[in-house]
């Protein structure tokens, strides 16, 4: 039986051949075995695939030794915490590790000589009562790209380009990072609606942090960098100004999408210490698979409070719930 492969199956394959960096050749044994038709054609091309793709995963664990040493373990894969993982890139100097050092209690070295952040540190900063990863990363110029920043980026649920607007280079430094992450064919999007035609791109939401506001003093860096950046969402900040660090986590918060619906056990208070953190317009029963997957089996009807509805109003699981909303479940 013929393979019948589509065309951007063979593009893919002729990307895979001349990559070298292994996490980038993983990316495209993934995407080649994604888009390979199933059928009984394919049977050994799918097997083939999978033993290559088993390869680079432990090459690129450290399980390959190389004349008895082992490999150091890559940074391009960081296990999502909180309600979302948020990365911060951006050129030297910008203030990333300030950001999250004041945001989080992760302790990066912050120095004002360039390239301190060597690899990637996680932290975790709590927007009112919702708990989001950042994740600070070594910046990205014409001396440095560290390879494992693609996955990093095509991995995390949010990105966040930091501008330097003390820096008479801003433009060009930005400009660069642009270039490089499509060079990398990494798109920043200031909304991702659709997945790319082409599966070797990547699209990225992004939203964009002005730091170090007090040090342009005209706005005029502001307003270049809202001109570079039509459409997305563009936050100043200062670590000295903590109206503008709230207004960032809110930035933050709004662009991943998502709303807290907290839990009310019957006969008692709301519990508004540990919400559940679901996409926009999620669901009653979504709510219930959150908390345990047997819930949404069981559920009989739940009892809603919040903005705009009857207090206790009795609702069904295909009910939407909207941000803050309190749910009381009935088995």
């Amino acid at each position: 039986m013929p393979a019948n492969l589509p065309p951007q199956y063979y593009e893919l394959e002729r990307e895979y051949t001349r990559e070298h960096d292994p996490r980038e050749k993983l990316r495209l044994a993934k995407e080649l075995l994604r888009v390979m038709p199933k059928h009984k054609g394919t049977d050994k091309l799918q097997a083939e695939m999978k033993a290559k793709i088993s390869k680079l995963k432990k090459q690129i664990d450290g399980g390959a030794k190389s004349h008895g040493a082992r490999q150091a373990t890559a940074h391009d894969h960081i296990d999502k915490e909180g309600a979302g993982q948020v990365i911060l890139i951006g050129p030297p100097n910008c203030g990333k590790s300030s950001l999250v050092e004041t945001l989080t209690h992760a302790k990066p070295i912050v120095a004002d000589y360039p390239y301190t952040t060597r690899e990637p540190m996680t932290g975790m900063t709590v927007f009112e009562t919702v708990q989001i990863q950042l994740i600070d990363t070594p910046p990205i110029s014409s001396e440095m790209y560290e390879n494992y920043l693609s996955g990093l980026i095509r991995n995390c649920d949010l990105v966040v380009m930091v501008a330097d607007l003390a820096a008479k280079t801003m433009v060009e430094d930005i400009r660069f990072i642009l270039s490089k992450l499509e060079e990398k064919r990494i798109i920043l999007q200031s909304e991702v609606t659709e997945e790319p035609e082409d599966p070797r791109l990547c699209y990225r939401k992004t939203i964009v942090c002005g730091h170090k506001e007090y040090e342009d003093e005209s706005g005029v860096m502001l307003g270049t960098l809202k001109e570079m950046f039509p459409g997305f969402v563009v936050v100043p900040t200062s670590i000295i100004d903590d109206d503008s660090l709230a207004a960032f986590q809110k930035a933050i918060f709004d662009a991943l999408s998502i709303m807290r619906v907290y839990t009310k056990p019957v006969g008692h208070d709301p519990d508004y210490n540990d919400p559940i953190i679901l996409p926009i317009a999620g669901t009653v029963e979504q709510a219930a698979e959150a908390l345990h997957k047997d819930f949404a089996h069981k559920l009989k009807f739940a009892k809603i409070w919040g903005e705009g509805k009857f207090d206790g109003q009795r609702v069904q699981g295909d009910f939407q719930l909207s941000d803050g909303d309190i749910i009381e479940f009935h088995m």
